[in-house]
């Protein structure tokens, strides 16, 4: 019995040595990959569901235009005066359309 304890110290530094390169690269991935990802997920749909009729966005196709009408997951843009298509909501890029309007107001 005196000899289980030195026994369980003696093995918990090969535990250490095994799995701790493992579940550091976990923690990595989850900070560096899983978590920034979702935050920008979480980002765009919020700025779909405060999309409101007269914002000017740009689609993920490339396509800028003015919202005219919100029909459910369905957006009708203006794309030159009285040239109207429909898109779903999830074809509106947030990042396409922050990076153009911040470019345009520097220039």
């Amino acid at each position: 019995m005196e000899g289980l304890p030195t026994l369980f110290l003696q093995a918990m530094p090969d535990f250490m040595n095994t799995y701790m390169p493992m579940i550091l690269m976990v923690i990595v991935i989850y900070f560096f990959f899983i978590r920034p990802q979702s935050q920008k997920q979480k980002a765009q749909l919020k700025f779909v569901e405060e999309m409101a009729k007269g914002d000017e966005i740009i689609t993920t196709s490339g396509i800028f235009g003015k919202i005219t009408k919100l029909d459910g997951d369905v957006v009708t843009l203006e794309v030159s005066p009285k040239t109207y298509i429909r898109v779903v909501k999830s074809a509106i890029s947030k990042e396409l359309t922050d990076e153009t309007f911040k470019a345009a107001k520097k220039a």
